[in-house]
Parts: C-alpha cells; structure tokens; sequence
C-alpha cells in the first residue's frame, strides 16, 4: 500500500496550485479544520464532496478483556465519526 500524503507535502502541492504561499495554505487549512471541529462539537458538519463529520453517543454495553476472558463494563461516550460521501467513493473506486 502507498504511503499517505503527509501535511508539508499536503500544504506544498495545494500552494502550487492555487499561486498562493505555504504560510497563506497552512493558515486556511487550519481555519476549515478549526471551524469543522466547532461545528461537529455542535452536531454535524457536510464537506460537499468529501463527507460528513458528526458527533455520535455510543450507548454503555459489555465488553470482555481479551488476555483474561473477564468481562468488563465500557461506559457510554461521545465519538466522532466521518462518513464518506458517495462522490468520494466513487472518484476512488
């Protein structure tokens, strides 16, 4: 499997596209990132062509310890979860 693109290389490539400077991409990058997180924290958010970020309550159940057998209360929490937009699948599939 290949490697994953990283954040530098990320930030290199969307510079050179749009004319605009690293400092300028890093800083827009971190405005969207910054304003997703918020608006999941409120409930959902769509990125129109990549997906959905949401936030999700994962009710209490039973578990088991894997190395003893013993079985184990996990307690309910509050997750994050990312669904993939169709037209994201599809443009990779």
């Amino acid at each position: 499997m290949a490697k994953g693109m990283s954040k530098s290389a990320f930030v290199a490539h969307l510079a050179e596209k749009s004319g605009q400077s690293k400092k300028e991409v890093v800083a827009f990058w971190d405005l969207i990132v910054t304003t997703a997180y918020a608006e999941a924290k409120k409930g959902e958010i769509t990125l129109p062509g990549l997906g959905k970020l949401m936030k999700k309550h994962r009710a209490a159940r039973k578990g088991r310890n894997p190395a003893t057998g013993a079985e184990i209360q996990i307690p309910a929490k509050t997750v994050v979860k990312f669904r993939v937009a169709k037209a994201a699948k599809d443009s990779i599939l």
